[in-house]
């Protein structure tokens, strides 16, 4: 499919402020993005609150904003710069959550801003913890027995039904903010009463805890025409427990067998089919270490600290090569810009 022609400037929003072990890499992605859309012919308007990046050096946009990632301040810039479109799956988790933030104010709608790449629907599967469940519920694909609540009398409820320990997920926060590990029900109510408070949507999951399975990731490419290919596998040092962003990450995968990786890569696969992922995937999943059992843990629907990672461990631009998925390039119409002689849709 050719690139969209109809769109001629687009809005791409940054991560924010580094936090220690958060930013650094979206700001890496995002730089990557904003070359990788310039080089396409669209002029990009940049907007980040962060000046000590090299996001906002002003080579790597036409329009760079240094301004406060608020609905208020984006919408001024909006109304300013007019872009035709916005790409939200490249500044992290704040990023994402303030393009659903424009959208739900009405804001993309009035100035006729379109959304590229993942869409809203897609990001809402995958970041409504309710949602994602039913979703993979109807693909089989397995999850640990967890229930939405919105308050903590249902979890403390809940925790009894199934038995302690639980996992406490947040919904829309980054890096597990809010969330833990409870083996008692005070625990519980702490942890989930800080959840609660720190999600956007005042909601958390409430999750059988499968603490000390083998934490597996895979960094995965879909296109708009439904290809798709595994760009690499990840494993966790630590056991599912410790948030992946605070663990030691190695690629390859060192200790799965050839049947677990191809069964957790098939997985990881299916579900960004069911997702109708277009652009790069976070898909983490735990491994028992003695059986054949996993279980899908979650998706990151936009390029995630693991994507820098994948990147650099394979070679394969993983940012640069999603803005050009989500301008409406096919992964085989795209060049591999490291190789210059195979097309995207090869796994490194």
């Amino acid at each position: 499919m050719p690139k969209i022609a109809t769109i001629k400037k687009i809005m791409v929003i940054g991560s924010g402020p580094i936090v220690i072990g958060q930013a650094a890499e979206f700001d890496y992605a995002g730089s990557q993005a904003c070359i990788s859309l310039q080089e396409e012919g669209y002029e990009v308007v940049l907007v980040n609150s962060n000046p000590a990046t090299i996001m906002t050096d002003d080579e790597i946009a036409d329009h760079v904003y240094l301004a406060p990632l608020t609905v208020a301040s984006i919408t001024e810039i909006i109304a300013k710069e007019k872009p035709d479109a916005l790409l939200p799956t490249l500044g992290g988790q704040t990023g994402l959550n303030l393009a659903i933030d424009l959208f739900e104010a009405g804001v993309l709608d009035q100035y006729h801003v379109q959304l590229l790449g993942t869409g809203l629907k897609t990001i809402q599967q995958a970041e409504d913890r309710e949602e994602f469940k039913e979703l993979m519920e109807s693909i089989h694909q397995p999850i640990p027995a967890s229930l939405t609540v919105h308050d903590t009398e249902a979890a403390v409820k809940f925790a009894h039904q199934i038995g302690y320990p639980v996992i406490v997920r947040p919904a829309f926060t980054l890096g597990g903010s809010g969330g833990g590990i409870a083996t008692n029900q005070t625990e519980l109510l702490d942890i989930t009463h800080r959840g609660l408070s720190m999600s956007p949507a005042t909601e958390c999951l409430i999750e059988k805890s499968i603490a000390g399975y083998k934490e597996i990731e895979f960094e995965v490419m879909r296109d708009a025409n439904g290809d798709k290919i595994s760009v690499c596998c990840m494993e966790n040092f630590d056991p599912v427990g410790i948030h992946t962003g605070d663990s030691i990450v190695v690629a390859p995968s060192q200790s799965l067998n050839d049947s677990t990786y191809q069964r957790l890569r098939t997985a990881s696969l299916a579900i960004v089919e069911a997702l109708n992922i277009q652009g790069g995937c976070n898909v983490q999943l735990a491994q028992n270490p003695t059986t054949n059992e996993y279980f899908v843990i979650e998706v990151n629907p936009r390029v995630s600290r693991s994507s820098a990672l994948a990147s650099k461990a394979t070679g394969y631009p993983i940012a640069k090569i999603a803005a050009k998925i989500a301008v409406g390039l096919n992964l085989k119409e795209i060049t591999n810009p490291v190789t210059q002689t195979t097309n995207a849709a090869f796994e490194p």
